[in-house]
C-alpha cells in the first residue's frame, strides 16, 4: 500500500526498511505518522518475505524529534487525546511481537517519544553525529510511556538522569550506558546497517520466530516462571525441521537451507 509519511522497501535479501519521511517536521509522531507505521510494521510481520525490519529515516539529521506537541497542546476533548496516545504502546508491542528481528538505524537525533520506538526495536546502530535524550521536561511535560521501556534498557541511576534533567547524550555516551549497540561513522554508516540487518535475515524465520516472542515474553516475568516457559519453548524448537537442518549443516560444513517450518 502507498504510504504518505514514510517509505517502505523490502530488499531481495528478506529486509523491510521502513524509514520515517516528515523532514520538514523532523518526523514528529504524529497521528498520522504512527498510523502508518503501524501499518507497515503489520505489513511486515505478515509478510513471509519480510525476514527483519529496519527502521530509519530520510532525513540527514534528524531520526525523529519525538511525539508532536502541537497536537498535545490542541483544543480537543481529552478522551480524543487518551484515545490517540495508544498508538504509541501499540507500536512499542508490535515490535516486540513482531516475529522477526528489528534494527533501528538511528541515522540522526533520536528525542523524546522516539526514543522509544527506538528502543522497542532488538537492536540500535547509531552514526556517531546522533544524539539521543527526552527533553519532554524542559516543556512542561514528561516521558511517561517510554520510561518503561527506558527503565527495561538502561541503569536506573542513568535513566533518572535522562528522564529528570532531560539532558541530550551524544552517540557515544548512549553506547556507554548501554541504550546502543553500535556506533558508526558516518562513511560506515549504511554499510554496517546492511550487513547487520542481512546476517539475521539468513538466520532461520521459525527460530527467530520463536526466539523474538520468548525474549518479548519472559522479560516481566518471574524467574521461575521464565524458567518453566523457555523450557517448554526449547520442547517446541526441538520440534522443527529448522533445528534439523541447521544441525545437520553444521556437522556437513555447509550452509543451511532453512525451511521456516
Amino acid at each position: 500500500m502507498p504510504y504518505d509519511t514514510l517509505r517502505y522497501d523490502i530488499a531481495e535479501s528478506g529486509v523491510a526498511t521502513i524509514a520515517l519521511d516528515q523532514p520538514e517536521t523532523r518526523n514528529a509522531l504524529s497521528d498520522a505518522v504512527l498510523s502508518e507505521l503501524i501499518a507497515a510494521l503489520e505489513a511486515a510481520r505478515d509478510d513471509e518475505a519480510v525476514r527483519c525490519v529496519v527502521l530509519t529515516s530520510t532525513h540527514d539529521r534528524v531520526f525523529s524529534s519525538g511525539g508532536n506537541l502541537g497536537g498535545f497542546a490542541a483544543d480537543v476533548p481529552l478522551v480524543e487525546k487518551h484515545f490517540a496516545s495508544e498508538r504509541f504502546p501499540r507500536a512499542f508491542r508490535l515490535l516486540g511481537e513482531l516475529g522477526k528481528p528489528s534494527i533501528c538505524a538511528a541515522n540522526g537525533h533520536v528525542l523524546a517519544g522516539a526514543l522509544g520506538l527506538a528502543l522497542a526495536c532488538d537492536l540500535i546502530i547509531a552514526r556517531e553525529d546522533a544524539r539521543f535524550g527526552t527533553p519532554e521536561i524542559n516543556v512542561g511535560l514528561f516521558p511517561f510511556m517510554i520510561m518503561a521501556l527506558i527503565y527495561r534498557n538502561v541503569p536506573r541511576k542513568k535513566a533518572n538522569e535522562l528522564l529528570l534533567l532531560g539532558d541530550q547524550i551524544s552517540a557515544y555516551e548512549a553506547e556507554r550506558i548501554g541504550l546502543v549497540n553500535r556506533v558508526v561513522v558516518a562513511e560506515e554508516f549504511d554499510e554496517v546497517v546492511r550487513g547487520w540487518a542481512e546476517r539475521l535475515a539468513g538466520k532461520s524465520p521459525v527460530m527467530m520466530r520463536l526466539g523474538k516472542d520468548s525474549m518479548f515474553r519472559q522479560q516481566d516475568m518471574a524467574f521461575a516462571d521464565a524458567l518453566d516457559y523457555l523450557r517448554a519453548q526449547l520442547t517446541v524448537a526441538f520440534s522443527t525441521e529448522d533445528l534439523e537442518e541447521g544441525v545437520k549443516a553444521f556437522f556437513e560444513k555447509r550452509e543451511p537451507e532453512w525451511r521456516g517450518r
